[in-house]
């Protein structure tokens, strides 16, 4: 049976409970902080989901509705690694890259987003690694990797961009190639090659990246 709706009456307000928004929240990130363990301890293929459940004390059923499947626990495990919280707060108006863009020496701005991806590279890196050593037998895996990679591709080109805009790029480096040495020079590969294998600290690290990009761009 239909039920007639008065014109008059005012709107229904969606209910919404901050109390159970917390516990939403909580359970959220215990699953998160749980998963990030499992995969960086016994790798993507050995990771479940009924495992990640049992460890986190929630249902498998909780896991699948937060995040849709294995990919999905990996990829936000990796998002929150990126920002350093689980906060819905887009990339662009983090207070890192607003700093960044208001810095008027162009000098500056490379170097500070060099200590910043020697910053973030720590806690990163690994679990992107983990990804791609996955990739080669895991579709999951693959098509996580693949989403990384052009999702980094695309925040360098709207750096590429901004650098492109505000006049600070060498005569003869275009926005696209730009964006193509930012994209190489933050890669997990070479963060591979000198913090993981020739041991470089990562205060190292962020500084040489700041000076390379200097080097290449400016």
């Amino acid at each position: 049976m239909m039920v007639a709706v008065n014109p008059d009456d005012p709107p229904r307000r969606a209910y919404r409970s901050p109390r159970r928004e917390q516990q939403a929240r909580q359970t959220r990130r215990a699953v998160l902080a749980t998963a990030k363990d499992m995969l960086l301890a016994d790798g993507y293929s050995a990771t479940t989901i009924p495992a990640v459940a049992r460890a986190a004390g929630v249902s498998v059923e909780t896991v699948y509705k937060l995040f849709g499947n294995k990919p999905g626990v990996a990829k936000a495990v990796y998002d929150v690694a990126i920002v350093g919280d689980d906060e819905p707060v887009p990339m662009t108006e983090r207070d890192l890259v607003r700093r960044i863009r208001a810095e008027p020496d162009p000098k500056g701005k490379l170097l500070e987003y060099g200590e910043h991806i020697a910053d973030v590279s720590g806690r990163v890196c690994p679990i992107l690694l983990m990804i791609r050593d996955a990739a080669a037998s895991d579709p999951g895996a693959a098509g996580l990797w693949a989403t990384a990679q052009q999702e980094r591709l695309i925040g360098m080109g709207y750096f590429a961009k901004h650098l492109r805009e505000e006049g600070h790029l060498r005569s003869g480096v275009s926005e696209r190639e730009a964006r193509d040495v930012l994209w190489a020079y933050n890669s997990t590969e070479l963060w591979d090659l000198l913090v993981r294998q020739r041991a470089w600290s990562l205060s190292r690290y962020g500084r040489w990246m700041g000076r390379q990009l200097v080097a290449a761009l400016l």
